[in-house]
């Protein structure tokens, strides 16, 4: 088993007015503030419409790191799955990753749509998304066909 310490400096930080759940409302527009420092390696970026953020889950606490199965959305009536193969945030290395939108950037300041991180969280690395990471007709298993089904009918009820 290879065991190593990694250690990782984060290149910026998330500003965001949402509190609770509301950071899962992909409308909602926050900031990421790249460290000054590294106000360089945005050089470019803004030329790209959607971004990769990738971020640690600093309110995680150990024992939810200790986490290997959950059901998804914590739904009971779902099935028990492994960590790795649900999108939870009880991971053994919390690392967050969110496709955003690019709507500006003013010097060290990114403004984005639908990042789903606290105020304050580390932001790790930011990249850029382009055509190549688009899978076409991906598998997933019954269950996320389910909560798909769910939400896309809730969408359709809703006022």
């Amino acid at each position: 088993m290879i065991s190593q310490l990694i250690v990782m400096k984060p290149v910026g930080y998330v500003r965001t007015q949402a509190l609770g759940d509301e950071v899962k409302d992909r409308n909602r527009t926050s900031e990421i503030i790249v460290q000054p420092e590294m106000a360089a390696a945005l050089n470019g970026i803004c030329e790209f419409s959607h971004l990769y953020v990738i971020f640690w889950l600093h309110e995680i606490s150990e024992e939810e790191r200790l986490t290997k199965k959950v059901h998804p959305r914590g739904r009971s009536d779902l099935p028990l799955v492994g960590v790795f193969a649900v999108r939870t945030n009880q991971r053994p290395n919390p690392i967050g990753l969110t496709v955003v939108e690019l709507l500006k950037v003013e010097g060290n300041v990114l403004m984005v749509r639908g990042l789903d991180a606290f105020d304050g969280t580390p932001v790790l690395d930011i990249k850029p998304y382009d055509p190549w990471d688009i899978v076409k007709e991906p598998k997933v298993p019954h269950w996320w066909r389910k909560l798909e089904e769910e939400k896309n009918q809730k969408k359709q009820t809703e006022p």
